[in-house]
């Protein structure tokens, strides 16, 4: 893609005069990206010296500051390297109706990680996969995502190195790594290329930007930015189908799984779960100690018991290590963003515990089933939230779901049980008996989720909770047995 870097710049056109004007529109344009509550993503990639710095700045100067921010991507820190590779990036992405400008992005962590870090081929092309996946998922929610890349010859490279080191005040501007990346610029070259190939796609095109001209550089970021911020605004962005190419586990419907003789007796419960919960705090430490992140996710019908499950598993575990996250109906704030970016933020750090008291999944089931979000965006989710999980999983995070199911009568049962108690009386609400008026359409809603998210890395346990007692063990031993197996890999891999 480098060989193909614009340069057909005509002598006779007034590149400073048609700067100008674009200009001027961008700054008309930004007031309409905020009443069309477009997001945008500028991202500037490109080689040392090229002028990213200097194009940022001219970008902004037409922009209102309190609906843009820039971010100036450094290495990942030690604690950021703790997370899944994309996980702050996710927090950086902006609310619908602003701007992220980034200086430098997540492509740092593709060709110059393959370079000066060492990655695998395999752990190359992964991160391939995880950018092109995270880019579509916001371009299939209405984000708008500019990637230019500003590219310069080697020759030009140097003669810009050696006039900012001849100033005292820009020398330092000129690093040791600066001078190896332009010792061995023909592979950097090579790889950049590969890179820019393989994630250049319809949603996200990349932009080369050949930066020699200062005049016809600036006139080509101000003409990229009007014309496809422009066109965006104009034309609804709709998205292809994502043809799913998931690892599935076979997963049975709803109604065919008994849920008679699942029971214990309270003797045996209160042995067992001392036992589990001994194993289960053991494990906690070793997971630690092994850096490995534990996400437990919870599902499951209104009353089918999923708090009371949670306080036995938290009860064993050390509380500066765990987090217990209740998911409620999104905020102000996370409805102005992609409905991921909530749970990106609650991710746990290595050898962590996050325990979800319902997750990502509303989005396939409430949200479809209730109307809040369209159709189409429903549909595509089940391929966002594999994705999701496979970054998770790609990352060495252990995810455990669980859906607690339980029958119509008992939960009848305990919703009575709990309106007529007053201690218990908060925890039934009126949304709680409309929600069962729907029992069916969840139903079916569920049995699609099951088949088309039950994934090899992060496969669905359907917990069988008519019994409390019963189900609190089960989920227990699911956790243990999963930890374990864990551990076991990594052990294997030293």
């Amino acid at each position: 893609m480098l060989e193909n870097a614009l340069k057909n710049k005509n002598d006779h056109f007034d590149y400073k005069d048609m700067t100008a004007r674009l200009q001027d529109t961008l700054s008309g344009l930004q007031l309409k990206i905020r009443d069309k509550k477009l997001p945008v993503i500028v991202v500037f990639e490109g080689w040392g010296a090229s002028g990213k710095g200097s194009l940022i700045a001219e970008m902004i100067k037409y922009l209102d500051p309190r609906f843009f921010k820039v971010h100036s991507t450094l290495t990942a820190t030690e604690s950021e390297k703790r997370y899944p590779l994309l996980k702050r990036f996710w927090e950086n992405i902006p609310e619908y109706g602003k701007m992220s400008v980034m200086d430098r992005s997540w492509y740092q962590e593709l060709a110059i990680a393959r370079m000066e870090e060492g990655i695998s081929a395999d752990e190359y092309n992964a991160r391939i996969n995880s950018v092109n996946s995270f880019e579509r998922q916001l371009s299939d929610d209405g984000y708008l995502i500019i990637k230019l890349f500003l590219h310069i010859s080697k020759d030009e490279q140097k003669r810009r190195f050696i006039k900012l080191r001849d100033d005292d005040e820009t020398k330092w501007r000129v690093t040791e790594l600066d001078k190896k990346r332009h010792k061995h610029y023909d592979e950097y070259y090579e790889a950049f290329d590969d890179m820019l190939v393989k994630t250049n796609s319809p949603h996200a095109p990349w932009k080369i930007i050949e930066t020699t001209d200062k005049a016809f550089t600036k006139f080509q970021m101000f003409n990229i930015l009007v014309s496809q911020i422009t066109n965006a605004l104009n034309v609804d962005m709709t998205s292809a189908p994502v043809v799913e190419d998931f690892p599935l586990v076979p997963m049975p419907a709803l109604a065919d799984i008994s849920l008679e003789g699942k029971t214990v007796s309270r003797n045996k419960y209160a042995e067992q779960l001392k036992k589990c919960q001994k194993e289960l705090s053991k494990l906690h430490s070793r997971l630690y100690q092994a850096k490995i992140p534990l996400i437990i996710a919870f599902e499951g019908w209104d009353a089918a018991g999923k708090g009371g499950a949670i306080k036995r598993i938290a009860s064993a575990l050390d509380p500066r290590g765990y987090e217990a996250i209740p998911i409620a109906a999104p905020d102000r704030t996370e409805l102005n963003h992609h409905y991921l970016w909530r749970f990106w933020n609650h991710l746990p750090k290595t050898g962590h515990i996050a325990i979800f008291d319902r997750t990502w999944y509303g989005r396939v089931m409430v949200e479809r089933i209730e109307g809040f979000t369209k159709p189409e965006r429903c549909a595509q989710a089940y391929t966002e939230i594999n994705e999701f999980e496979k970054d998770l999983t790609d990352s060495g995070a252990v995810v455990v779901k669980f859906w607690l199911q339980i029958d119509k009568d008992e939960q009848l049962k305990r919703f009575t049980e709990r309106q007529n108690t007053p201690e218990k009386q908060w925890k039934i609400t009126d949304e709680d008996w409309r929600n069962r008026e729907k029992w069916d359409q969840y139903e079916d809603a569920v049995n699609e989720m099951l088949r088309r998210t039950s994934t090899v890395y992060a496969p669905w346990n359907v917990i069988e909770a008519n019994d409390k007692l019963y189900a609190r063990l089960k989920t227990m031993q699911i956790i243990i047995n999963a930890a374990e197996k864990k551990l076991k890999e990594v052990k294997k891999k030293k």
